[in-house]
């Protein structure tokens, strides 16, 4: 299958698509990871990217959505793909058709800015080693504490109040168009927010008819 994930941030994207793609076995594709990528590859689109990076520009959306091409005809998509991040607007979604990438379905996360707002000030992050918690729905064994490497968690500033309804205000003017965009191909699955990790992953694999 060949998924995109949308929805706000903090809807449980990032979470959803490591869950799906351990269950459908394939792989799970966040923008940064494969710019990372790309830049590190020296790759001649992750060149273009670095040249932009370098600059202190953003990375346009053709060069956004050519290493995106460049990582989705490798071997280990081969039997599909969950896209987290990308696209983000419109143009995005347009260039993507434009160079012949097809998706199957467009998961919507619904869930409401109000809960957004608490469950991302309810976040922690490991600094050292990435993991991330949630004071509510998945605390750490040892409050503060990193289970994995034990070192002290923190809050991100993407994470503060503020900081989370700006990003809300960008997604609305932004990405949630995208839902009417894919809703007129025939692809868009909504799924409303649901209490709890397990069944939202329920809920989503009975939308993708799984």
């Amino acid at each position: 299958m060949k998924i995109i994930m949308l929805g706000a941030p903090g809807a449980g994207k990032g979470t959803q698509a490591e869950i799906l793609s351990k269950k459908l076995g394939i792989p799970a594709i966040s923008t940064g990871n494969i710019l990372r990528a790309a830049v590190k590859d020296g790759t001649p689109v992750g060149l273009k990217a670095k040249s932009y990076m370098d600059a202190g520009q953003l990375v346009p959306d053709d060069v956004i959505i050519g290493i995106l091409a460049e990582a989705l005809a490798g071997p280990a998509c081969a039997n599909g793909f969950i896209l987290d991040g990308v696209p983000r607007t419109i143009p995005q979604a347009q260039a993507m058709e434009d160079q012949g990438i097809e998706i199957d379905a467009a998961l919507d996360l619904n869930v409401p800015d109000q809960t957004i707002v608490e469950r991302m000030s309810g976040r922690r992050v490991c600094p050292a080693c990435g993991a991330t918690y949630h004071m509510v729905s998945a605390p750490p064994k040892k409050d503060g504490v990193c289970d994995k490497c034990g070192a002290e968690l923190i809050v991100r500033a993407d994470d503060a109040p503020a900081t989370v309804l700006d990003r809300l205000r960008v997604y609305h003017e932004q990405t949630e168009p995208l839902i009417a965009f894919y809703k007129e191909r025939g692809k868009l699955k909504t799924v409303e927010n649901t209490t709890s990790i397990e069944e939202y992953t329920a809920a989503i694999l009975k939308a993708l008819g799984i």
